[in-house]
């Protein structure tokens, strides 16, 4: 091992106590204005459910970094996407949330600037020719637009990486889940008091879990041993061999999901023993989402920044049309428990924000089992120029999948 290393070769852990990011970057508006623009302005942001646009010229309106997009499907049913924006003086084009265009036009509802839906300019309205004007010169500002199983993310960086540069590996890693066909069945929002990065670094960690999961860790009994996965554990390789839950990582023996008595209701189709074995898998796209994967559902859960000191959470769960359909389909069981782990997710973030006010914090401590936090803590400070940039550091497959050693 290297003199310097910050992560332990042996097992997912940190080398030393490192220290965290400064309280001031969780409560300075400021700051916070500074990582909408270095951040949320250059990373792939997750928008919607690629069949929430049905069909030619439907299209819906989002805000991304304080920036408005809109974002459309063309003639053809391709995903087209720009600032929502007009080239004249810069008014809104399309006010409303969602919809379906009229025409097969854009059309400005301040002084009628018509587009088509590739963005060019093919209209100024009432207004004469003049010289120094080309209308080829002024098409809409385009943003950057990909898709992923069915999920659609957006980057205003036109310099950023691909998604599949980014997030190819760990997107392979659920190539059996039938994304595409996913049909969204409940969706849960809140307003939780507290940074966004709160919220990520707890995602990041089990040592909160005993005391605040206690119908998690009974689900995954790993969790209860305030670890993520078998080797957060020094001592893994005493047991590489066990498939006993709480050394695995897997559900508790019987469980097969996460709803609030374990019982999946159904299997997706395309999933593997494997698949199924593991309990959960997850696809993390930070900043702004992340995945989880089960055997009879997938839920994501969509982190949006407000303020310094607030956020929204939402959730969405996705089923196949199938289940929907199943007459004894029973969505409380799994939703209700998924609101309930992110409930205390939320109530520990807003106890942590609170506490970071303190005028005599400055900065915490991050200990071994906190290597993840420590991960996403540097990317942080790597995306606003405060570290040099280390490879894999905005993606990585996630140590929280229990059998994939």
């Amino acid at each position: 091992m290297e003199d310097n290393a910050v992560l332990e070769e042996g097992f997912n852990g940190l080398t030393r106590a490192q220290a965290s990011l400064p309280a001031s970057w969780y409560l300075d508006p400021a700051h916070f204005e500074r990582e909408v623009r270095e951040i949320w302005g250059r990373n792939w942001v997750y928008l919607c459910r690629a069949e929430t646009l049905d069909g030619p010229r439907a299209f819906r309106t989002f805000e991304v970094a304080g920036q408005p997009i809109l974002l459309l499907r063309d003639q053809e049913g391709e995903l087209q996407g720009f600032f929502n924006t007009c080239r004249h003086r810069g008014s809104i084009l399309c006010p409303q949330a969602e919809g379906t265009l009229k025409k097969a036009m854009i059309t400005c509802p301040y002084h009628q600037w018509v587009y088509d839906l590739t963005g060019r300019l093919r209209a100024t309205g009432p207004m004469r020719k003049v010289a120094g004007f080309d209308r080829a010169e002024h098409p809409l500002h385009r943003v950057r637009v990909e898709e992923w199983g069915g999920f659609v993310f957006v980057n205003l960086d036109p310099d950023a990486p691909s998604f599949d540069e980014l997030y190819g590996a760990e997107t392979a890693y659920v190539a059996n889940w039938p994304l595409e066909d996913l049909r969204v069945g409940h969706v849960y929002s809140k307003t939780l008091h507290c940074n966004w990065k709160v919220f990520w670094e707890n995602y990041n960690e089990c040592l909160h879990c005993p005391n605040i999961h206690p119908e998690l860790c009974e689900l995954v009994p790993i969790y209860g041993r305030a670890i993520m996965a078998r080797r957060d554990d020094p001592e893994w390789a005493e047991h590489a061999e066990d498939l006993a839950p709480h050394h695995s990582g897997g559900l508790r023996a019987g469980a097969e999901t996460w709803s609030m008595d374990g019982e999946a209701q159904g299997r997706l189709p395309g999933l593997t023993d494997a698949d199924v074995e593991v309990g959960m898998r997850y696809v993390t796209v930070t900043p702004s989402v992340f995945i989880a994967h089960h055997a009879d559902y997938v839920r994501l859960v969509k982190i949006t920044p407000k303020t310094a000191e607030t956020m929204e959470l939402t959730a969405e769960w996705l089923f196949h049309p199938d289940t929907l359909a199943r007459p004894d389909f029973d969505a409380d069981k799994i939703t209700q428990f998924g609101i309930l782990v992110m409930e205390q997710d939320g109530a520990a973030s807003e106890l942590n924000q609170k506490g970071m006010r303190s005028s005599a914090f400055h900065n915490g401590v991050l200990m071994q089992e906190e290597y993840e936090v420590f991960l996403f803590q540097q990317w942080v400070r790597e995306q606003l120029g405060e570290a040099p940039k280390s490879e894999g550091a905005a993606s990585r497959a996630s140590r929280r999948a229990p059998l994939a050693e």
